[in-house]
């Protein structure tokens, strides 16, 4: 067994690539993953993409030097899906630890190694607009604090040592060992989209993984519109998507993790600010169904309502 250069034994790290109908965008990541030292193999799920990623996959059998591997699912599963294959996948083929991510997002070239310099059981960089490097596309709430952190700068400052503890941004660029996974389990492929990733970082937290965010390590990535829409005149914020299908998502998934993390109050605080979201803050009765329905359909285990807005 050879050994890193912190004298601890290396291990085998296989990447992780979730992909639908963004094939530029995944040739652009498979071309950076293939410059990243340190990655023994990339897995890709492409989940019945449209756009002619399966057979372009079929014809790349490398990434540079390292090997490249792919399935197309025989139906669009979403993110959770992809994960939850792509994660079993990586362990069934011998990984120690899994770096996980989208098609979207760009690792810099030392994400990798910065993270490894570091032990955690799930821990990941800091995700930046690739438009506006210094602004945060997720903003990191901080653990026990009110303050939402927006910008790198601001992360930083806030990290101790270069780290932020106990808080990560999944599956943005993640490093999860296997370890982890056999104590805690796959990802819930059922969710779809949205919420996957919270489920599975308030899981390990449960589980007492121990998880950090890296700030010198950066992966940028779009834009993703108006996540912590301000609302009651700033005191919080709501995740608006004009999607229907990602708010359908994110109101199930999401009022289903607070009952089962966090209790009933929390989940009570959630369809009141719905409520209000699209009463007050942005009016619209037709999000008020969807949103009930959505909500029902969570709490009622019903996990196969979005497949009527997909095409």
């Amino acid at each position: 067994m050879t050994h890193g250069h912190d004298g601890r034994p290396d291990r085998r790290t296989i990447a992780v690539v979730v992909t639908f109908n963004r094939l530029p965008l995944l040739q652009r990541l498979l071309e950076r993953l293939g410059e990243v030292a340190g990655i023994h193999e990339v897995l890709v799920l492409d989940n019945a993409s449209t756009d002619g990623t399966g057979a372009w996959l079929a014809a790349t059998p490398t990434t540079g030097e390292t090997p490249l591997l792919a399935r197309t699912l025989d139906q669009n599963r979403g993110g959770a899906g992809g994960f939850h294959d792509g994660l079993a996948w990586a362990i069934d083929r011998g990984a120690d630890l899994v770096w996980l991510m989208d098609d979207d997002g760009l690792p810099e070239h030392d994400c990798l190694q910065l993270l490894l310099a570091h032990d955690y059981d799930f821990w990941g960089p800091l995700v930046v607009d690739e438009a506006d490097p210094d602004r945060l596309v997720f903003p990191i709430r901080l653990p026990g604090r009110a303050k939402v952190v927006q910008s790198l700068q601001q992360a930083r400052d806030r990290s101790v040592e270069g780290v932020l503890r106990d808080i990560v941004i999944p599956f943005n660029g993640v490093l999860v060992t296997a370890e982890l996974v056999d104590r805690i389990g796959l990802p819930r492929e059922e969710f779809f989209i949205w919420g996957d990733d919270v489920e599975y970082l308030w899981r390990a937290r449960e589980a007492g993984a121990r998880v950090a965010t890296v700030t010198d390590a950066v992966v940028l990535h779009p834009s993703v519109g108006e996540l912590g829409k301000p609302m009651m005149w700033g005191r919080t914020t709501y995740n608006h998507s004009p999607s229907d299908l990602k708010h359908y998502c994110m109101a199930r998934n999401n009022l289903v993790n607070l009952r089962d993390y966090r209790g009933p109050l929390h989940a009570l605080a959630f369809v009141v600010k719905t409520l209000w979201f699209y009463s007050i803050t942005r009016p619209s009765l037709a999000r008020l169904r969807l949103s009930a329905r959505a909500m029902a359909d969570g709490l009622a285990g019903e996990f196969d309502g979005h497949e009527r807005f997909l095409a």
